[in-house]
């Protein structure tokens, strides 16, 4: 009972999702760090199992508060709301979009109102959900206009080497190099200290990554690196943050990777995710950090071109749900200090 009650959901049933949930729960591996409820559609989670060649036992409840712990076989809130026959797969689909997003909805009034400590889901398809109805840029956005977070947030990408945070994420990167601005370089590396101590590193090393070539060669090749970023660097470290930067992109994650720092605060999307994805695409985990609700998935997508042919790795949800299992763990810890 003290382990923490983490809501899966299937993830867009177009999609690998549901056959990445039912190998990871066949596995038995999730009982070890937590007590994990299934909400969504039983139907589903039938798929899931045929896709990935397994059997599996479960109950299905009506409500998260008809459980009783400890459970003796998966619990299943059947929601009853996705219907596989109706939904072609491997494609985009705005009919599962529109109810994927419902049932998100649904799992985030529940963590809202203590039921659940937490949420994983399977890969989620953006299109998907803008075409059907959720018109938010990204699933992070959209999880702060449910959960009426006003507060800093942003995504978080985990690999068992390091996690790595953004100073700006999914806007053009026209877009992205006008919104580096001193402000936000502080907030994201506020927000990575906070969150790699909810993971454990007592004292986090974090680094920033320089936005030019080779750092901009003193401002030969840019000076971002000379008016913004390193000031934003030395006010972060006189006021005690274990900051290092600004850091030429083509070295850091070398040096991240063998293990100089805990995180890495990069300046637009793909400078980090390129490596992220590179060093660990099966066990990346995204957490969108900085709000009260534990939202955590697998780095990787859909994967629309292997879907119903078995092939998909489990690891990558494993990892995000014993994150998120570590993350409101600590959330719990720090709810209960006076």
């Amino acid at each position: 009972m003290n382990k923490p009650l983490i809501g899966l959901m299937l993830g867009d049933m177009t999609g690998i999702g549901p056959e990445v949930s039912a190998k990871l729960l066949a596995s038995g591996k999730p009982a070890e760090f937590a007590r994990v409820i299934v909400i969504g559609d039983a139907r589903v989670l039938e798929l899931g199992m045929r896709d990935a060649g397994v059997k599996l036992g479960y109950q299905t409840y009506s409500g998260v508060d008809e459980v009783r712990w400890p459970a003796e076989t998966l619990p299943v809130v059947d929601l009853g709301n996705i219907d596989p026959s109706r939904i072609g797969r491997g494609e985009v689909s705005a009919e599962s979009g529109r109810l994927t997003g419902e049932t998100l909805k649904l799992m985030i009034d529940l963590a809202l109102s203590r039921k659940i400590d937490g949420i994983c889901f399977a890969p989620l398809n953006k299109m998907a959900l803008h075409r059907g109805g959720w018109n938010f840029p990204d699933e992070h956005r959209m999880f702060a206009e449910l959960t009426g977070h006003t507060g800093v947030f942003g995504e978080m990408n985990v690999i068992p080497e390091f996690a790595t945070f953004r100073v700006t994420s999914h806007v053009a990167l026209r877009k992205a190099l006008d919104l580096i601005t001193p402000q936000r370089i502080d907030d994201v590396v506020q927000l990575a200290h906070r969150t790699l101590r909810a993971m454990g590193h007592s004292a986090p090393r974090i680094a920033v990554a320089a936005l030019n070539p080779h750092g901009g060669e003193n401002g030969l090749f840019g000076d971002e690196e000379i008016r913004i970023i390193r000031p934003a660097v030395e006010k972060l470290r006189s006021a005690g943050v274990g900051v290092t930067g600004p850091v030429p992109a083509d070295t850091l994650f070398l040096r991240a990777k063998r293990g100089e720092f805990d995180g890495v605060v990069m300046m637009y999307h793909d400078q980090g995710q390129i490596a992220t994805k590179l060093l660990g695409f099966s066990k990346g985990v995204t957490v969108t950090a900085g709000m009260d609700t534990v939202f955590a998935t697998p780095a990787h997508g859909t994967a629309f071109d292997i879907v119903g042919q078995g092939k998909a790795d489990p690891g990558g949800l494993e990892y995000a749900l014993r994150l998120a299992a570590k993350l409101a763990t600590a959330r719990k810890s720090v709810n209960r200090e006076p």
